[in-house]
């Protein structure tokens, strides 16, 4: 007869050997699967008990499979010569063993929920592949969620911020007002742990200054000409802006094939022919979207030379920064500009609108979309490749300019739309041309 005994109240098992007699002690500390893993418990087995006979039948062969199996595990069960048959007996009985120490399943005192984890460990490249195939499906989700939360709240800050501007044409104010609608989200998102803070120290602050300098004349003049222009005129001026990356980057040293020079002609021809037929067309409203585009190239050319030492900073917790330090530049400004207007001009906006609360719903909306928008850029920034980064961006002007002419009812005549079209066009190309260039760089890097 073979013997287990373990130190546990009343936990002795006899198995039947045939013809040998092995008892076997096996210690609390063997068989704690906290102090011992699997393997030292198996080399220890191993090691103490030898085996004495190897099985010369079928039945002795399948009976060594299964002790080769509780082996592995940790169940020193030993030699068995019965037949099969009997295994279901030992089976019960070690399950009472189970009971009698505690443990509801087996030696191990894991929960249940790790063994998908445990199956996937040891099959690795099954685990592997069905992560390869179970990953596609939702990257793309996660993907078509974030173009979709990004066009949609585009829309809506859009639409509500010349709603804003028309009964309230102070775009300082404003474009202070969606500043600090951000600083408050991100200073939320910190403060609950569900954004990680970065690490603050002089040197990152210092090379945030720039960048969040030019992003303060980008956002300021897009405004400005929002509340001089229909928005979609603005947002077609604004697709000129790979032509000031082109021209700003070439000044610094970068250089560019033929065709992302030859990209850049339809955007000059389509936003000029916009221009030219606009019916809400004014300088201030040119000149505003103009300038945005200078000082958001600006932005991205200064980001990429001073804070490359600032990688570990993701995109939404960089962006989070440069909205506080362009708050802290933007408002002074704002008062100095337009302060002494906006007592008036809010009393005659409650007068349009009717009610208070309306126009604080329309700010509200206007401040956190803002934001919202721009957050969802930056996700999808860091979810896709660049090229696909760039045609979403074009996409998201026709869907803009679309939903805006049909809120506002704004009049649009062919040559204006033909010029939109072509500008539109040329953005695409200048994304491919740019893309191409990237690949071949990194090509000849490689």
């Amino acid at each position: 007869m073979l013997t287990l005994n373990l130190s546990c109240p009343a936990s002795t098992v006899t198995f039947p050997q045939s013809g040998h007699q092995h008892p076997i002690n096996a210690s609390s500390s063997l068989l704690n699967p906290n102090l011992l893993n699997r393997i030292q418990i198996q080399r220890t087995l191993h090691t103490s008990f030898p085996l004495l006979h190897k099985p010369t039948s079928p039945k002795l062969e399948a009976s060594t499979k299964v002790s080769s199996f509780s082996r592995i595990y940790g169940h020193p069960i030993g030699i068995s010569s019965k037949p099969i048959s009997q295994v279901q007996d030992w089976g019960s009985k070690i399950s009472q063993l189970n009971k009698t120490c505690g443990f509801p399943s087996g030696f191990s005192s894991k929960p249940r929920f790790q063994i998908p984890k445990a199956a996937s460990e040891a099959n690795p490249e099954r685990g592997e592949s069905e992560a390869a195939v179970s990953k596609p499906k939702a990257t793309t989700a996660q993907l078509a969620l974030i173009f979709g939360l990004w066009y949609f709240q585009n829309i809506v800050f859009n639409i509500y911020n010349k709603k804003i501007l028309n009964i309230f044409p102070f775009p300082w104010l404003l474009a202070s007002f969606q500043l600090f609608a951000g600083s408050v989200w991100m200073l939320a998102l910190w403060s609950l742990k569900l954004q990680p803070c970065p690490k603050i120290s002089k040197p990152f602050i210092v090379a945030l200054l720039g960048p969040a300098l030019f992003h303060t004349i980008g956002h300021i003049s897009a405004c400005v000409s929002f509340s001089k222009v229909a928005v979609s005129f603005t947002h077609v001026i604004k697709s000129s802006e790979p032509v000031f990356s082109v021209v700003f980057s070439s000044f610094v040293g970068d250089s560019y094939p033929l065709q992302v020079w030859l990209s850049i002609l339809p955007i000059v021809l389509g936003c000029s022919l916009a221009a030219i037929t606009e019916v809400s067309f004014n300088f201030q409203g040119l000149w505003g979207a103009l300038i945005s585009n200078v000082g958001f190239v600006l932005r991205n050319i200064y980001s990429k030379r001073s804070l490359q030492n600032f990688k570990e900073v993701d995109g939404l917790n960089l962006y989070g920064w440069i909205t506080i330090l362009s708050l802290l530049y933007l408002f002074p400004v704002a008062i100095f500009v337009e302060g002494s207007q906006w007592v008036q001009g809010y009393h005659r906006a409650i007068a349009t609108v009717g009610k208070p609360s309306t126009f604080y719903i329309w700010v509200l909306l206007s401040g956190v979309f803002y934001h919202l928008y721009n957050q969802s850029s930056y996700q999808a920034l860091d979810e896709i490749s660049p090229l696909t980064f760039s045609v979403g961006n074009t996409m998201k002007r026709v869907v803009v300019i679309v939903s805006t002419v049909l809120v506002f009812r704004n009049p649009v005549r062919p040559l204006n739309a033909l010029g939109s079209a072509l500008a539109i066009f040329g953005t695409f190309l200048y994304s491919q041309a740019t893309a191409s260039k990237k690949q071949k760089g990194g090509e000849k890097k490689n």
